[in-house]
């Protein structure tokens, strides 16, 4: 459905899982709302960066694939019947808290009282290493910045790029299937969990991974985008090739926030600064939540996420509801609807 006209309570920008978590809590307070996500489905980094990579912040969840987390929260507001905007991405902001009027890059108009900016990254796609020959061997999948399946690298030699948490977390995971594993980063220290760095060190010690340091991407092997090996180097010039047939790199997301950057909204390094109490925005009736929401003490994980997104649905009931006093109830007696 394009250029639709429709009237809401709360629009929420963004699809991931704060988002998702968002719907249910406006919902739980009988509010309205609408989801739009510029991605062609639901899910945010979660679906498009790593569906099958094992998430262990999660309460109640000793670990839980992305992809997981995603059908978890669907389910969860599916009594409620959100509508979707999807594949189209909020262009125009323009009104005030009570009185929003939004359009999309598809030519919907959304009129909503309030707003919530679940962007997560905003726009996001990879840092791309400088290396010559690269779209060839991207176009086939030989070089790749995020894991969609684990089965595609089965039996497989692999390179692994990057010093974070991905890097390492997939060098983990994917050392259960693949042939042969090279961890390449430029430092000897990684950045990462404590846990994900003791398990590291193990798998190192067992020669299922081994470690390149310290060494940098050179270039790439092969022909018609079938790649054979990656050249590395170290600042003083020694050059190894590793045997590859896939090069995994991970080295964060380019994001940018998009038109959102152009509705007058105060900003800080891509991210949006918020009051912690209530996540609204500089802009009366906006509200931002997840990574794209700033304050002090800021931790960017899904689980904070989730607490942004019940604190501005609290918030935002004021104005939805503006002669009506908020009686909360807890889920445990509330229920949902169709439970019994």
């Amino acid at each position: 459905m394009s250029g639709a006209t429709v009237s809401t309570d709360v629009v929420i920008i963004g699809a991931g899982p704060t988002g998702l978590f968002a719907a249910f809590q406006c919902s739980m307070l009988k509010m309205n709302c609408i989801l739009v996500d510029a991605l062609d489905e639901i899910g945010g980094q979660c679906v498009a960066l790593y569906p099958e990579k094992p998430i262990y912040d999660i309460p109640a969840c000793p670990a839980i694939e992305g992809g997981e987390l995603i059908e978890k929260l669907s389910e969860q507001i599916e009594p409620f019947s959100v509508p979707r905007l999807l594949g189209r991405r909020v262009e125009g902001l323009t009104g005030s808290a009570g009185d929003f009027r939004l359009e999309t890059s598809k030519g919907d108009v959304i009129h909503a009282k309030a707003v919530i900016i679940a962007a997560g990254a905003g726009a996001f796609g990879p840092n791309r290493p400088p290396l010559e020959g690269l779209e060839e061997y991207e176009t086939t999948g030989a070089v790749r910045y995020s894991v969609r399946r684990k089965a595609d690298f089965e039996g497989k030699s692999l390179v692994i790029a990057g010093g974070g948490d991905s890097a390492i977390d997939w060098a983990l995971s994917l050392s259960r299937l693949a042939r042969k594993i090279y961890l390449v980063h430029r430092r000897d220290k990684f950045r990462a969990a404590p846990e994900s760095l003791s398990q590291l060190e193990d798998a190192i010690a067992r020669g299922v991974v081994e470690k390149i340091t310290p060494y940098q991407l050179k270039g790439l092997q092969g022909s018609d985008g079938k790649l054979t090996g990656v050249e590395v180097a170290t600042l003083q010039g020694e050059v190894r090739t590793l045997e590859a047939e896939h090069l995994l790199a991970f080295f964060g997301l380019a994001t940018d926030l998009g038109p959102i950057a152009q509705w007058g909204i105060d900003q800080t390094r891509s991210t949006i600064p918020v009051t912690p109490s209530s996540c609204q925005t500089s802009l009366p009736g906006v509200y931002a939540i997840g990574d794209i929401a700033t304050y002090p003490g800021k931790l960017k994980l899904i689980l904070q996420g989730f607490s942004e997104a019940a604190m501005a649905a609290h918030a935002i009931y004021a104005i939805v509801n503006p002669n009506q006093a908020l009686h909360f109830e807890y889920s445990t007696s509330k229920g949902v609807p169709g439970s019994p």
